[in-house]
């Protein structure tokens, strides 16, 4: 059995990376995730940074789960902590690329990352991120399958973000379409003791909803 420090430090290394990989894709401008196009959104109606903004709607869908009896673990509080802040440092200290063959492989690359980071903290096992509480939650209450109360709420952010301006482009799609396959992929790698299919964060998607992203 892997000690409790151990676990920890692979939940707050995978919570890094998957920050990192977020803030990749931002910067990659051909599209993110629904919960980043929403914190996009806000961030143009605001003039807050993406991160920070990720960060705070984490804690608002955290608030959520409260209604839906969900209980949050430690790595459930790290998450709305490290993720945001790590899509904010990496938007900040890296520069955007301006042409299209230099943002299609950035994009590629965080896309890679984030299935590498959601398959290293799941493996921590130390709680879900809010978003992928929120997924379950819903499921438990209402009795909807999963991929519906996952596809509602994605649907409904992906609309608002964009409706406020946030990024919405082929990125998106292939957000979409390859989170999905690619955390199953990565996630028996990084932890074959479990090998049952896991909730896909979203950020978080994020949240991996693999939920931030």
């Amino acid at each position: 059995m892997r000690s409790p420090l151990r676990r920890v430090a692979r939940l707050l290394l995978g919570l890094v990376l998957y920050g990192v990989a977020e803030g990749l894709m931002v910067l990659a401008g051909i599209g993110v995730g629904p919960w980043t196009v929403f914190a996009q959104g806000l961030s143009r109606l605001t003039g807050a940074g993406v991160g920070w903004l990720t960060n705070v709607i984490g804690l608002a869908v955290l608030l959520l789960w409260i209604p839906l009896r969900q209980r949050p673990g430690v790595g459930t509080v790290l998450n709305v902590l490290l993720v945001g802040t790590a899509i904010e440092l990496t938007v900040d200290l890296l520069p955007a690329p301006g042409v299209l063959w230099a943002r299609v492989p950035l994009f590629a690359s965080g896309l890679v990352l984030l299935a590498v980071a959601s398959g290293v903290y799941l493996g921590a096992g130390l709680g879900p991120g809010p978003r992928d509480g929120l997924m379950t939650g819903l499921h438990a209450r209402t009795g909807r399958p999963i991929w519906l109360c996952r596809g509602a709420v994605e649907v409904s952010v992906l609309v608002a973000g964009w409706s406020l301006g946030g990024n919405v482009g082929v990125g998106t799609v292939a957000f979409a379409f390859g989170i999905g396959p690619l955390v199953g992929f990565f996630l028996p790698l990084l932890d074959p003791a479990r090998r049952r299919p896991a909730v896909v964060p979203a950020v978080d998607s994020v949240a991996p909803c693999p939920t931030s992203s």
